[in-house]
């Protein structure tokens, strides 16, 4: 398997699941930190008919990506966000999503 290709291929399709859910700021400060091609994939998503929990996410993900486990759909989605976003700017991405993201992309919040 080309390992640069899925990384892409996982990229784009996360980018493309959260960019349904982020809006404002956020999405625009996020698609700023990102090449191109990927900004683009983010900043005109798919339109999300209702928020994907952190689950389905990770299924959705895994779906659309040849030879992808859930696992390694996680694992490269968590990897993408913590490479290109700040603590401050991954916390706001977290207040856009349902419950549970932050255990996903490695960011336990408090109860």
């Amino acid at each position: 398997m080309n390992r640069p290709r899925t990384a892409e291929r996982s990229s784009r399709t996360a980018l493309a699941l959260l960019g349904a859910h982020l809006v404002g700021e956020v999405r625009s400060e996020l698609a700023a930190r990102l090449p191109e091609t990927l900004a683009l994939v983010l900043l005109n998503p798919l339109k999300a008919h209702e928020p994907l929990v952190p689950d389905r996410f990770v299924r959705a993900t895994a779906a659309w990506i040849e030879g992808a486990t859930e696992q390694t759909a996680a694992w490269d989605a968590s990897a993408m966000l913590s490479v290109v976003a700040s603590d401050d700017l991954l916390n706001r991405i977290l207040l856009q999503l349902p419950a549970g993201y932050d255990l996903l992309f490695g960011r336990p919040q408090p109860a």
